[in-house]
């Protein structure tokens, strides 16, 4: 079985070379969506450190389980990872269906929604994403525990407990 440093150390070695939008190196994304999920414990950690591993590089799922990652944090990553034609909002909607990957997209939202991140971008680009990560809130905040969203957002992006605050109305 692996321990959550060889997960971190295999994902760094899958995503060596890559950039996210603003030119950071990839690793530093997956490593912040991790760390919002250390709450929740290592297979979480896990999950978040592979989540877009199969989405963004040449590993598949089998390829992954071949490796040792455990069968349940490959089955969160597969659920979270984009399908082939499938419109934003339906993934979204089809991620909600486990919750374990719910709390793994909330990670990577907040971090993908972070101001640090965001207004490095063009502005059209900016506006377009804050619409797109916000509307995905909608949904994954409403198929989570409160509590769990608030531990989230709190470590990877807490300029959206504001925007919590006012959703706590509508919970």
């Amino acid at each position: 079985m692996r321990t959550v440093a060889e997960v971190e150390e295999f994902a760094r070695l899958a995503h060596e070379g890559q950039t996210d939008k603003v030119g950071v190196p990839y690793i530093e994304h997956v490593r912040a969506v991790a760390a919002g999920l250390v709450p929740f414990g290592d297979h979480l950690v896990m999950s978040g450190l592979l989540h877009d591993v199969i989405e963004d590089t040449q590993w598949t799922a089998e390829q992954l389980r071949a490796t040792g990652m455990p069968p349940h944090v490959v089955s969160v990553v597969e659920a979270v990872t984009n399908q082939a034609g499938m419109p934003y909002e339906e993934k979204i909607r089809r991620i909600t269906a486990d919750p374990k990957a719910t709390l793994v997209k909330i990670a990577d939202n907040a971090h993908n929604s972070h101001p640090a991140r965001t207004d490095r971008l063009p502005p059209d680009q900016r506006i377009r994403l804050a619409t797109k990560y916000r509307s995905a809130r909608d949904l994954l905040w409403a198929a989570a525990l409160e509590r769990d969203v608030e531990a989230i957002v709190s470590i990877v992006n807490p300029s959206l407990l504001d925007e919590l605050a006012e959703r706590r109305t509508a919970w």
